[in-house]
């Protein structure tokens, strides 16, 4: 009967800690995958993952556990498959209230635009503001090539960003 309750508790416990992430995870995973559909599918299964871990995951850090799940499946996929993803794009300035979901969209269609690795750093590192060697560590990957992927990552993204507003101006 008391086995039963546990389960009862770490249900309940699970149940809001999904309520309370998935919007920022499923954000993270639009990110990772330049898809919404595709980063459901990764937020979803990571889910399945830390429930099945949950009794190891100490108090405080499920998100960074899950985090930590959602990069690994990316890098496997990566590996896997070897092809590039793409959907999104969006700008490198803060937007207003207003145009946050304009603005949002045009942030994953550039996103889009990069190879996944410079992608999963640039997320990782400026998106959920993870230091160089997290996010080595969490890809696997040396604090150079981190380094190395976000530089060239910003600088293609600053490129897009400006061509597109150079075209968009030419269009007026």
């Amino acid at each position: 009967m008391l086995q039963g309750w546990g389960k009862a508790t770490r249900d309940a416990e699970f149940t809001a800690f999904v309520e309370e992430s998935t919007p920022r995870l499923v954000r993270l995973g639009v990110g990772l995958t330049g898809s919404g559909d595709a980063a459901r599918e990764l937020v979803q299964a990571s889910l399945v993952k830390t429930y099945v871990a949950w009794p190891r995951i100490r108090q405080g850090e499920a998100y960074a556990y899950t985090r930590r799940i959602m990069a690994n499946e990316r890098v496997d996929a990566w590996r896997s498959t070897r092809k590039e993803v793409s959907t999104g794009d969006a700008p490198d300035r803060p937007s207003s209230p207003a145009s946050r979901t304009e603005d949002h969209d045009q942030l994953v269609r550039l996103l889009a635009t990069l190879p996944q690795r410079q992608r999963a750093v640039v997320v990782l590192r400026y998106y959920d503001d993870l230091s160089e060697a997290q996010v080595a560590d969490l890809l696997g990957i040396s604090v150079g090539a981190v380094k190395s992927a976000a530089s060239r990552g910003l600088a293609s993204l600053r490129a897009t960003h400006s061509s597109h507003d150079t075209t968009e101006a030419g269009a007026r």
